[in-house]
């Protein structure tokens, strides 16, 4: 048998972290098992489903790296498939029109509050002989009234339903249109799915598609209902927590592979491993050890991820997606020093790739204006002696490294009989604009001779412009 399994999103919105997750967990499984992972865009909610929503979830799967084998299917062009199955379980005599209206559902489901009863349909048009007239009816499917369903879950183990507790479901509306339960059916019957990995909101769907299931004569998938993921304070995740949109996180300045690997261990683990390759959580990711208890989301968690993955990955890798967050801050990295050379310079200070790139604009733009308290400490007339010497000096360097320029610096310093930082501070402010940077003869090195000396220059006007 071949592992087939799915990711059906809902093109209402983002791709969540929780989303994320099940799409990686099915993934990960059908890629160990040598299956086929499927995309499938469940877009039958006409009113709520965009195509921005769409190009979100996209969008959302390329920059994580999820590449599917099949799709994306939509189910907005399977209309006519899923008429045939609703007209084949009507002459089969397991589905039937229902009439009730509105009202009648609301005093029905009063009355059972009432008399302390589980509000539910109670089957009255199961055995109508002869149509309402003027009423657009919908169609339910004909639920076992005895019986057990045993739903094989492949983390909570087999989970009983008694078939009396599941009332007559809705599988096509007044307008003709299929229901999530009916197409969720035919979709993972036509896409011959074998295992569904999805969240546990959808374990008590999951006793009524196996129904239809039966009623068709298929055989039903295999479940794995994954735990939710909850906030840092134990609610579930949401808004309020920060980003829960993937997106988001690639705007924030993490890299997928530090989300992936936090998504991974959100209620699976391997031992005390805590970092994982892609190429690791294949390996060894199993769906029936993911922990049946709901998960915590822990940022500082993330950032110590993300953080690892930015020192450790290949410069040139973190470089490219560096470069998304230059262009977001109106930078071109053409004009300037290679990205994969600020990548090392400035990978094991930056927790993100947002700090990152805010860290190194000033070497493909020009210091406009200096920090108030770190001028005032450094550039004043004190400081103008130190400046004009090392400018001299630098002019007449003849290899622009960082060694070089550091011995440069440190014998400028001993001619002044001052300390190194009397000498390198006024320097750093010149070119970054503060009074932060790494070691100070790299940055030379990478912010060019010509560029530093025209920097230190203007330093040298600015103090001489306020004497």
């Amino acid at each position: 048998m071949i592992i087939r399994t799915r990711f059906a999103p809902s093109p209402t919105g983002y791709l969540h972290v929780g989303g994320a997750r099940t799409a990686l967990f099915s993934w990960l499984y059908a890629r160990r098992h040598g299956g086929r992972f499927i995309l499938r865009i469940e877009d039958t909610d006409l009113e709520r489903s965009t195509a921005e929503s769409v190009n979100a979830i996209l969008e959302g799967m390329t920059w994580l790296g999820l590449d599917y084998d099949e799709g994306p299917f939509y189910q907005t062009e399977r209309f006519d498939r899923y008429k045939e199955v609703i007209q084949q379980l009507m002459d089969q005599g397991d589905a039937y029109y229902c009439y009730c209206s509105k009202d009648e559902l609301e005093a029905m489901r009063e009355e059972q509050r009432a008399n302390k009863q589980k509000p539910r349909y109670d089957g009255r048009c199961r055995h109508l002989s002869t149509p309402r007239e003027g009423v657009e009816p919908v169609i339910r499917f004909k639920n076992p009234t005895v019986g057990q369903v045993v739903v094989k879950d492949m983390i909570r183990g087999n989970v009983v339903f008694e078939n009396s507790e599941l009332d007559d479901l809705i599988i096509a509306r007044p307008d003709g249109t299929p229901t999530y339960n009916l197409t969720v059916v035919v979709d993972d019957f036509d896409m011959q799915i074998t295992h569904v990995i999805r969240g546990d909101d959808h374990l008590n769907n999951s006793p009524r598609q196996i129904n239809i299931f039966n009623a068709l004569g298929a055989k039903p998938p295999l479940f794995a209902h994954v735990p939710m993921i909850l906030g840092d304070d134990g609610a579930r995740l949401s808004k309020r927590h920060g980003a829960v949109s993937v997106m988001n996180y690639r705007d924030q300045g993490y890299l997928p592979e530090a989300l992936l690997n936090y998504l991974v261990r959100l209620g699976w683990s391997h031992g005390d491993q805590e970092i994982f390759s892609l190429g690791e959580m294949t390996q060894l990711f199993n769906i029936q050890d993911v922990n049946r208890a709901a998960s915590s989301f822990n940022t500082d968690k993330l950032i110590w991820l993300n953080q690892h993955y930015i020192k450790t990955s290949d410069p040139e890798h973190v470089a490219q997606h560096l470069s998304w967050h230059m262009g977001e801050l109106g930078i071109d990295p053409t004009n300037g020093p290679a990205l994969t050379k600020v990548v090392v310079l400035l990978r094991e200070r930056a927790k993100t790739l947002k700090e990152m790139a805010e860290s190194s604009v000033y070497f493909y733009k020009k210091v406009e204006s200096y920090n108030e308290k770190a001028a005032s400490k450094n550039l004043n007339e004190n400081s103008l002696p130190l400046l004009k010497a090392v400018f001299s000096e630098l002019s007449e360097l003849k290899q622009w490294l960082a060694e070089p320029i550091h011995g440069l610096l440190e014998n400028c310093a001993e001619k002044h009989g001052v300390g190194m930082g009397k000498v390198a501070q006024p320097i750093r402010v010149a070119i970054t604009g503060n009074t932060v940077s790494p070691s100070l003869d790299a940055t030379l090195e990478l912010y060019g001779r010509e560029r530093a000396l025209d920097a230190i220059k203007r330093s040298i006007e600015w103090i001489k412009d306020r004497a």
